[in-house]
């Protein structure tokens, strides 16, 4: 067994292995099985040499819903499958949370190895506006109020060295809600940040902030005080222009 990590495999032994895995999982699950897909960057054909397969599996609803997954590394290669029920996946596919543009491009675009994909993508498509906008209020009250404060706390008590690990969640979260303003997906994690800066109505200072995390030049906690303050009044502005809300009754319950 290889103890050293991944190894170079090509693009189609990789896709050998996504129909063995796909051969083995009719096996176990025989005539429950709705569908199986391949997602993530091998769906897309951007798969590098080091890259893990990920895959969905569907079964048909039961009176136990099923949702888990198979997550295992082989020595040279790594494969997660999630496994889980029609029901399960449908409704994951029709809801919008804070990292919707991170999690949901395999519902709009996975490689099929096995049918039922375009019911879920129906659903991936169903959500409105206006849960989007609940996803987006939800973040700037769940995540960016509380990083303000943080930060806020961190600048007067320390400990300063907390800040890079501060200014990379607003960058991380400010995409999110720039994706989410636009209902556009992130291609894979590694691509957020700079996607995010092409995509349109980008709260003022966001540009600077995620330009300072993606340069890595984070030792000034200075500068990143003065980010990240600025950044968040330029959400503070953004989210009033949009109609979006951090604010409610003193007590809403």
């Amino acid at each position: 067994m290889n103890m050293n990590g991944p190894i170079h495999v090509s693009r189609i032994e990789r896709f050998q292995t996504c129909h063995e895995i796909a051969a083995r999982l009719h096996e176990v699950y025989r005539d429950k099985i709705l569908a199986i897909g391949v997602y993530g960057s091998v769906a897309k054909g951007t798969d590098g040499p080091f890259s893990d397969i990920e895959m969905f599996c569907v079964l048909s609803e039961s009176n136990a819903p099923v949702d888990f997954s198979h997550e295992w590394s082989a020595g040279p290669w790594k494969a997660e499958v999630n496994v889980c029920s029609s029901d399960i996946l449908l409704k994951t596919a029709s809801t919008v949370e804070g990292d919707w543009p991170l999690t949901h491009g395999p519902f709009f675009s996975p490689l099929r190895l096995y049918d039922f994909f375009s019911i879920l993508k129906e659903a991936a498509e169903s959500p409105t506006r206006e849960d989007f906008r609940h996803a987006i209020n939800e973040v700037l009250v769940g995540e960016m109020y509380e990083f303000i404060g943080k930060l806020r706390n961190v600048s007067i008590n320390g400990p300063r060295t907390f800040l890079p690990y501060l200014i990379m969640q607003f960058a991380q979260y400010g995409a999110m809600l720039v994706g989410l303003h636009n209902q556009k997906l992130f291609s894979t994690g590694s691509m957020v940040l700079p996607e995010a800066l092409e995509l349109p109505s980008r709260p003022q200072g966001f540009d600077h902030l995620v330009k300072m995390v993606m340069s890595g030049d984070l030792a000034e906690s200075t500068k990143i005080i003065s980010a990240c303050e600025n950044f968040w009044s330029g959400l503070v502005s953004w989210a009033v222009e949009h109609d979006y809300h951090m604010n409610s009754q003193r007590i809403p319950f």
